[in-house]
Parts: structure tokens; sequence; C-alpha cells
């Protein structure tokens, strides 16, 4: 039977409540709920659909991407905008494609092209057909120092600046021309940051069958070579084997298979096709726990092996640290509710031009503010402070927690060590990478604290 194409159907509405029940919906919509094994005034029971709508929710902006549905025997290619409005989340939904359905065991072609990219990335995202970031993943905080939610919006060339190849074309402009897949386009960030990645995607088709973007990856190229101006050689791109190669294998070996877990861990904790057993959704909380722990371990090992080479050096950015610091603050604001410590950030006026480089100046605070949470007890407050004084620029991060004695204030410091060895959820890692990497770029990071009273860390950097 030859699949049906429906392009021209007018777009499908819905709108479901806070806690993702179908409170509205156009008869087509309502009857695949139906169909799914929802309920009149459920939780809409179309699970791509539901998991699209509480990442618009989570993410507080409009999403909009293709979905495969299934209804019945067949398959729906869906291209489905979520966008939330108040408390509430409205869909709309068009293409409606209907065909015959896929067998697991065989992925169309570009699919498995783009998970075998997806591994090896550092960081993913999506576009839409004029290039403006429609999905990112959370990794393009640390390799970009934009947070997804700063990038959703933006096109991709507002990010990058592309690098020709040496008969002068561009990977990415002639795929988008054509409409197909590129590999190798090396880019640079703009704004002053001299990060160096090389890109690549496939392309995504909706519903109707049109061309809507592109499915893309990044990687880090840590030791790209770049000429004096005189010279008249092109750039020289590293070769494999002058990339650090223990740390390199194992981001890419277990950052997307760790991602996979924790995402279907965290889906079906969430139950979006109804209720499960209690102990069901125990097991899958502690799976996606225990899967952050390990994405956490990753990211600790991949940065120990970088910052102990010899030839580590960090950039010399020009940056606002009362600017990354309320940053920071905001990207742990959900989690600092969920233990209902309250944030004291740095007001919106304030400013404090300093010296480093940015994503690893977010990564100190990030390490830093998350200790401070952690260690708070429901209902304390968590502070942060800036100054400058004597050439250094610093931010101070205190806390309520319990404190730390005196001869354990430089222990904390040192490679795996942790004051309560009993405690879970932590490398003993964190704070010393934070510290080698405050030294590298000129600062430094010094606690003060006593047991019982809190701790106060104060991060430095050169002023500017």
């Amino acid at each position: 039977m030859s699949e049906q194409r429906a392009p021209d159907l007018p777009v499908v509405r819905g709108r479901l409540d806070q806690d993702g029940r179908l409170i509205a919906a156009d008869p087509k919509l309502a009857g695949l709920h139906r169909r799914a094994g929802g309920e009149e005034g459920g939780p809409l029971a179309v699970p791509q659909v539901a998991a699209l709508a509480r990442l618009a929710r989570r993410l507080g902006i409009v999403v909009s991407r293709p979905v495969t549905a299934a209804d019945g025997e067949r398959d729906l290619d869906l291209w489905v905008r979520a966008e939330p409005r108040d408390a509430e989340i409205d869909l709309a939904i068009s293409g409606w494609t209907e065909r015959a359905a896929r067998s697991p065991f065989a992925e169309p072609e570009d699919q498995r092209e783009a998970d075998f990219l997806r591994a090896a990335a550092d960081w993913v995202w999506e576009t839409d057909d004029s290039l403006r970031f429609t999905s990112v993943s959370p990794a393009a905080a640390s390799a970009v120092g934009r947070t997804p939610a700063e990038l959703i919006g933006k096109q991709l060339t507002r990010l990058f600046r592309f690098v020709e190849a040496e008969d002068g074309s561009l990977a990415i402009l002639d795929a988008l021309a054509e409409q197909r897949r590129f590999d190798d386009q090396f880019a640079e960030l703009r704004g002053g940051s001299r990060g160096r990645f090389r890109l690549g995607g496939v392309p995504l088709i909706d519903g109707a069958g049109r061309f809507s973007g592109f499915h893309g990856h990044a990687s880090s190229i840590p030791n790209w070579l770049t000429p004096v101006a005189t010279a008249p050689e092109p750039k020289e791109l590293p070769k494999l084997s002058d990339v650090p190669a223990f740390g390199e294998r194992l981001d890419k070996a277990l950052r997307a298979p760790l991602d996979h877990i924790i995402a279907n861990a965290e889906a079906i904790g969430a139950q979006p096709d109804g209720p499960i057993r209690r102990d069901y959704a125990g097991y899958a909380q502690d799976i996606a726990t225990a899967g952050r722990h390990l994405l956490a371990l990753v990211d600790d090992l991949v940065d120990l092996q970088a910052i102990e080479r010899p030839d580590f050096r960090p950039e010399a950015d020009e940056i606002d640290l009362a600017d990354l610091a309320r940053g920071a603050a905001g990207l742990l604001s959900v989690r600092a509710a969920d233990r209902k410590v309250k944030l004291d950030r740095p007001a919106e006026d304030e400013t404090l031009p300093a010296t480093g480089e940015f994503k690893r100046v977010l990564q100190i605070l990030m390490n830093l503010l998350t200790n401070a949470i952690r260690y708070s007890p429901e209902g304390g407050q968590v502070w942060v402070r800036l100054d400058n004084e004597g050439g250094s620029a610093s931010v101070c991060i205190a806390d309520q927690g319990k404190g730390i004695a005196a001869e354990d204030q430089e222990r904390i410091f040192e490679k795996f060590e942790r004051v309560d060895t009993t405690e879970a959820g932590t490398t003993g890692l964190g704070l010393y990478i934070a510290r080698r990497l405050a030294r590298a770029m000129g600062g430094d990071i010094k606690v003060d604290s006593a047991p019982g009273q809190g701790a106060r860390f104060t991060f430095t950097l050169p002023a500017r």
C-alpha cells in the first residue's frame, strides 16, 4: 500500500494544562489521543508529542520539530509546534502524513548516520531551514559558553564563522542549497573567542516531505594551529594523533549512551502514558540519578586530562564576571528551588570586568554554586557577592551549610579528596579542577569556613 500524503490539511490544534492533560483538541488530535489509550481530559497519550510539550514547558520557549507517532498499524509523520502560554501549552500540528510502520530493525540511512554523529560529537543541535537553532544539547553550555536557551532562535552563522575549504567552498552552504548531508565544515566561534569546531549534519524532512533544517553535530578541535597573518599557507588542522586520546575516546564512547539512558529513565519516571507501579517509577529515578553521576564523572575525567597536560593554556577572553555569575545562578535556579534554597545573585546592573576563558569561568562558578546548593539546608540561602580590589576581580559564594574544619580546608582542593567519604554523588575532582583552572587563568580559589558556620569560597581573576 502506498504512502498517503496530506500536506494541504489544515493545522490541527490542541492545548495541554500544566500537568500535561489534554484539555482542548481538534477532532483529529482527540481521535489519535483516544486510539493511543488516552481518556477525555486525561494526560496526552501520544508520548512523542507529550515529550515535546514537556521540553517547551521546561525551557519556556517555543519548540518546533518533526515527530513520528504510532497510530495502530500505521505511523504518522507530524510537524509539532509547542508554545508555552502561562501554565498551559498550545499545540499546532501540521503535515500529518500516514505511512506503513517502519521495522525497528530497518532504520533509515540518515537516521543511523545521525546516531553515529551524535555518539562522536561534543554537542548536537538542530536548525530550521534558515539555519536558526531549534534544539541544542545541554553540553553546548560548556562547549561554547552559551546556554541552550540563549541559542534557540539564533542563526548558526551568528555563533560560528565558517572556514572555506582549499577550493573556496563551504560544505554547509553547499548542503543547504542541495538539501543533503555535509561533513567537515570547520568553523570558529565568533565574539573574540578562539574556540574551533568541526561541524557536520544530516537533513531533516518534515511530514509533508519538505526540507526543514539540519540535525547536526559539533566536535571541538583543541589543537587547531592558526598561522601568523603573513604566512601564505592555509590554516593547519590537527592530526588525530595530536588529540588527547583517552579523554576524547572516553567522552565519545560514554556520553551518548548515558544521555540516552538518562532521557529514557526520566521519560519512564514522568509516566507520560499513564501511572505505573510506584517501585518502577522509583527504579527509573535511580537509573537517571546514576546516569547523571556517571556523566559528571566522565566530564571530570576529561577535564582532568586536559588541565594536567603541560601545554594546557586557557584563553584570555574579556569577560564580565558579574554577568557570568548571574548566568550560573540562573542555570542552577531549578536545582536550588528543588532543594528549597534561595539564591541571592548579583543585581542586573552590576558589572565586574575581568580576564579569563569564558566557558572555564562559567564551569568554575557552576561547580562552586552546585556545592553551595548541595550543602545548604532546606530553606537556606546562598549568597553571590562581587568585589574589585587590588587588581583582582572576585566572586564570593557563601552558604549556610555544615562548614569545613580548618584541617580540611586545603585537603578539599586535592585530587579525589572528600571530607565525607560516605557521601554519594561526588567524585572528589570538582574543586581540584576548579582551582587548577583558576590558577591557570592568573587567579585562585580560597575558602573561609568553620564547622557549623557555612562556607565562603572566593574565586578571583585578574581585573580588566
